[in-house]
């Protein structure tokens, strides 16, 4: 949820100038972020399904407050991301990553969590890279496919190892979100 409140005050106060530097809020947001990202440079999500929620969401929040793309710890992030990527384009993790982090970013392609990281690939430049344009060819074919984004397995967290959902609004608002980004940009 930090990255997203990043994301807000980015937007937000970002054509003021308001960066990292002006506000102690987003210092100390920006100082939590750091410590709590994970050795392997991915953060745990709630809310998503898991690491590729949370480190989404982690990089879009950074980059949007003025954070260096070529930061090491925000490098490190990217790399993970790009390296948990699906022969089919798409991204894809499983609940079994809140129990064992072998399985973080692991798991059947779906429409959210793929649009989690196009969104982060998108604000680091990356949005015409070729894991970029895999992503976004993976959305498309998945809606002319069947008419409509579908999320088959559970991506919403309610609790992590007690409670899981499905989210009805994710598959659709998450997906037109990047593809719009990836538009715009």
């Amino acid at each position: 949820m930090t990255g997203h409140i990043l994301e807000a005050y980015g937007e937000a106060y970002g054509s003021s100038g308001a960066t990292a530097a002006h506000l102690a809020e987003v210092r100390g947001a920006i100082r939590y972020l750091k410590s709590s990202q994970e050795e392997m440079g991915a953060w745990q999500g709630r809310w998503g399904v898991n690491y590729l929620y949370g480190t989404g969401a982690a990089i879009v929040g950074l980059v949007r407050v003025g954070e260096d793309v070529q930061a090491p710890y925000l490098q490190k992030a990217v790399f993970w991301l790009l390296g948990h990527q699906n022969a089919d384009g798409g991204f894809g993790e499983g609940t079994r990553s809140y129990e064992d982090a072998a399985w973080a970013g692991r798991g059947v392609s779906t429409p959210s969590q793929t649009a989690w990281a196009l969104l982060a690939l998108i604000e680091t430049g990356l949005g015409h890279s070729p894991s970029a344009e895999r992503a976004v060819d993976y959305l498309l074919r998945e809606f002319e496919r069947e008419g409509k984004w579908v999320d088959s397995s559970t991506v919403g967290t309610g609790h992590p190892r007690v409670v899981y959902l499905n989210y009805p609004s994710y598959p659709y608002a998450f997906p037109l979100q990047a593809l719009a980004r990836y538009l715009s940009r």
